[in-house]
């Protein structure tokens, strides 16, 4: 199997391209702060999927993988939701739909990671 079966790395993809494109539509200033943030965190936590799947042999680093992914997922919230507050994201169907992809990821993340820690702590 390849990481690219995963279904979280497939919506994590997702987002990382429909957040690109949203934040060439932003102010210029924003580009360049805001939307530089949003971007990387973002990639990596596509990045961070792929790097916990080349280790997922060690139980520790997959596990190790996901919670940074997780955590670099609650970051992209946080920084669409500074576009949205301080009105340099104003297409509130943009907004809405990479919030909801953001939500899901994060809920599919965290439950990918109960099953990976559960099989850890499993006798063998």
């Amino acid at each position: 199997m390849s990481y690219r079966k995963l279904q979280i790395w497939i919506l994590s993809r997702e987002v990382v391209i429909e957040i690109h494109e949203m934040t060439m539509k932003l102010p210029k200033f924003e580009m360049y702060e805001e939307g530089s943030q949003i971007r990387r965190s973002s990639k990596t936590t596509k990045a961070t999927i792929v790097e916990g799947y080349g280790r997922r042999r060690y139980k520790q680093d997959w596990i190790k993988f996901l919670v940074y992914a997780l955590s670099s997922n609650d970051e992209t919230m946080d920084h669409l939701e500074n576009l949205w507050d301080t009105k340099s994201l104003i297409d509130e169907l943009i907004y809405t739909t990479l919030k909801n992809k953001i939500e899901t990821l994060g809920k599919m993340l965290n439950k990918f990671l109960q099953a990976i820690e559960q099989e850890h702590q499993s006798p063998k």
